[in-house]
């Protein structure tokens, strides 16, 4: 069975055969209750003034390992598991160690980075379904005699939402390519991407749920499972105001 990897942020303190003890608990792990396999990025020494990302660690844990514990938490998109994942003096050998000791955030940043732009994908892809749904609906649903996407304030919004779309494709494109390609700036387009496509499919989905108007909202209606995974995906590898803060950190503004 494939092996599903995810990031915890936790402490670690060596142990006294030369391997590690994990102790700590994090929170909306993707897929946390069916991994076989945990990467766990710990905290084995002090951050330095130069570089406060010094003295991060990753680390290779079993799921099934003693000491971890994972829960299934409830969240508004059902449709995307998290979990929280608790390490209870979960011992570790120094075989565990992935890569260097003290120097895994540059490992785990890159990673955060391509996930954040396959994200941003998805959001693209989803919102590009909203759109399609909303405008089939517009055409279809009968109001005062006319279709409602005949009506101005519709189109408006139909219009809004394309834009908005082609838009978060664009930077979502580059990001992709910057990532590929390792181009010097891939970091800067991949907080680019993730500010500006979690802001655009949010809105999307609003708005799609406002074109299907009561409908919209109800269980027997997609568009709810759209704007629950909008609203989910916003915030999945930081939220739009982590990222432009991120940008102007690397456009040092």
């Amino acid at each position: 069975m494939a092996q599903n990897i995810l990031e915890v942020s936790i402490r670690t303190k060596p142990g006294k055969s030369g391997g590690f003890v994990l102790s700590g608990t994090k929170l909306f792990v993707l897929d946390g209750c069916s991994a076989d396999l945990l990467i766990v990025a710990a905290r084995t020494a002090r951050a330095t003034k130069d570089d406060p990302s010094h003295g991060v660690s990753l680390f290779l844990v079993p799921a099934d390992r003693k000491g971890v514990r994972t829960a299934l938490l409830p969240t508004m998109d059902q449709t995307r598991k998290l979990a929280e994942v608790t390490l209870a003096r979960v011992e570790v050998g120094a075989d565990a160690l992935l890569g260097p000791l003290h120097q895994g955030w540059p490992v785990a940043a890159r990673v955060l980075d391509r996930a954040a732009v396959a994200l941003c994908a998805e959001m693209c892809g989803g919102a590009q379904r909203v759109l399609d749904l909303s405008t089939e609906y517009a055409k279809m649903r009968v109001a005062f005699g006319k279709p409602i996407g005949t009506y101005q304030a519709v189109k408006h919004k139909c219009a809004d939402m394309l834009v908005a779309i082609e838009n978060a494709k664009s930077i979502t494109y580059y990001a992709a390519w910057a990532a590929d390609q390792d181009a010097p700036d891939a970091a800067l387009a991949a907080s680019m991407a993730k500010a500006f496509v979690s802001d655009a499919y949010r809105k999307v989905a609003g708005d799609g749920i406002q074109v299907h108007g009561g409908i919209g909202f109800t269980w027997e209606h997609d568009m709810h499972l759209y704007f629950k995974r909008a609203k989910g995906s916003e915030v999945a590898f930081g939220d739009a105001t982590l990222h432009r803060e991120r940008v102007a950190r690397l456009l040092e503004l």
